[in-house]
């Protein structure tokens, strides 16, 4: 005889399909944003071409070791960058507040191009000039400064107020997926005789995605409440930050995370020491972790106490960052790197999330300088930090004491300034929406 709790129920099935549909809802990327056709053609640009920018930024620092064997050299990578992305981040966001935010990107874009074509030609001709290559740095990071401020400005004007955690977890998700793709393909070809002139030239090739997606946007004109950009349209941007608690501690913990636990630049030393010279997944593991994250984003416009969601991700990020130093087996360092990578991924969308909302949008250039200066000069001033240190200690101590401390100073700071840590992003401040005063 037939248990009845053995028949099947035949709406289980279904019952179950839904289930499944609610979960991939609630979790899975927010895709919105891409039936916005200018958005679309600027995420489809910007990713592949960010894959370009990768190979790029692996085989500068690899050819630079190739050429010096020093971890410090390697450093200066990061400090040659840092300057360039402070002063052009800051005022390429006063620019794109005063001029049609299009044009600017589409300009620094091509500056960009022009700059990659120079590292091919100098790699061919084999001129063998840190000097140089450092100096192409220099360029290659103020034209990228002025373009990732003239593009974060731009968003908010193509997609609507409700989508834009929505349209920064997509660009974070495509951004990281070229870091993942990026650094494998190039520790492929630095290996290989002409490897690094490979890596220019792909670069320049995959960039033309983004001249063209710069061409097909729409004009984005300024307001006009910016008449010309000068220091004191550039200094209104930086009082408007100090003055805002919310604003001012998503910067400081960015930097904290960045400069004292960034371990990017040990990258090659540290492959060289344990694993061979095998540092493509080093470079792609914390990128592998941020796609994962990305993918499984559903919820991050859910949360509403963002500050604090905030210092538990950088928290996160200095635990994985600290451990991973520890470890001497390949796959457990990708893996613990790759932790780091989620976490960061979701500080950096929830930074760029209360920038885009908290600011009015006569102010959103100049806050996507500061943005960019921030969370592109910190990392490179970590590289400097990290390889400094490793020249006076060891890789490992550079390593661990960075992620250590970083966990140290969040900690400290979400705990003292209350006002971020109970932030709540549904609730307005009437205060923020009002701008500064511009000359």
């Amino acid at each position: 005889m037939t248990d009845p709790l053995d028949v099947p129920d035949p709406a289980a099935g279904p019952e179950q399909a839904r289930t499944l549909r609610r979960l991939l809802t609630r979790h899975a990327v927010d895709t919105r944003p891409l039936a916005i056709a200018p958005y679309r053609r600027l995420l489809v640009g910007q990713g592949t071409s960010f894959i370009g920018s990768m190979l790029t930024q692996v085989a500068v620092p690899v050819q630079i070791y190739a050429l010096t064997r020093s971890s410090l050299y390697v450093g200066f990578v990061g400090l040659a960058g840092l300057l360039p992305i402070v002063v052009f981040g800051l005022y390429g966001g006063a620019i794109a507040d005063a001029v049609d935010r299009r044009r600017l990107y589409l300009w620094a874009s091509i500056g960009s191009w022009v700059v990659t074509l120079a590292l091919l030609v100098q790699t061919l001709l084999d001129v063998r000039n840190v000097g140089l290559i450092l100096a192409l740095v220099v360029v290659q990071s103020a034209m990228f400064a002025i373009a990732s401020s003239a593009r974060g400005a731009i968003i908010p004007r193509i997609v609507d107020a409700d989508l834009v955690p929505a349209a920064n977890t997509l660009n974070f998700t495509v951004s990281n997926l070229g870091q993942v793709v990026g650094p494998l393909i190039a520790g492929l070809l630095v290996g290989l005789h002409n490897g690094f002139a490979y890596a220019y030239a792909i670069d320049a090739l995959l960039f033309t995605a983004a001249l063209y997606s710069a061409l097909r946007l729409p004009d984005i004109p300024p307001d006009g409440s910016v008449a010309r950009p000068n220091l004191r349209v550039v200094a209104d941007g930086l009082r408007f930050i100090a003055t805002r608690p919310v604003l001012l501690m998503s910067f400081l913990v960015d930097i904290a995370a960045m400069v004292l636990a960034m371990p990017r630049s040990l990258f090659p030393a540290l492959a060289d020491l344990r694993f061979h010279g095998n540092v493509g997944p080093l470079y792609a593991a914390l990128a592998i972790g941020a796609v994962v994250a990305g993918l499984t984003s559903g919820w991050i416009g859910r949360v509403r106490r963002q500050g604090r969601a905030l210092v538990i991700a950088i928290v996160g990020w200095g635990v994985a960052i600290a451990v991973s130093g520890l470890a001497h087996q390949l796959w457990l360092v990708v893996v613990l790197l790759a932790v780091a990578g989620a976490a960061d991924f979701v500080s950096a969308v929830y930074r760029q999330t209360i920038l885009q909302t908290y600011a009015p949008d006569e102010m959103r250039g100049r806050m996507q300088g500061v943005f960019i200066a921030v969370v592109a000069g910190g990392p490179r001033l970590g590289d400097v930090r990290a390889g400094a240190t490793a020249s006076v200690a060891t890789p490992e101590f550079s390593w661990v004491a960075g992620g250590l401390t970083c966990i140290v100073v969040v900690l400290v700071a979400g705990y003292l300034v209350r006002s971020f840590w109970c932030y709540d992003s549904g609730v307005v401040e009437p205060v923020e929406t009002a701008a500064v005063p511009d000359g």
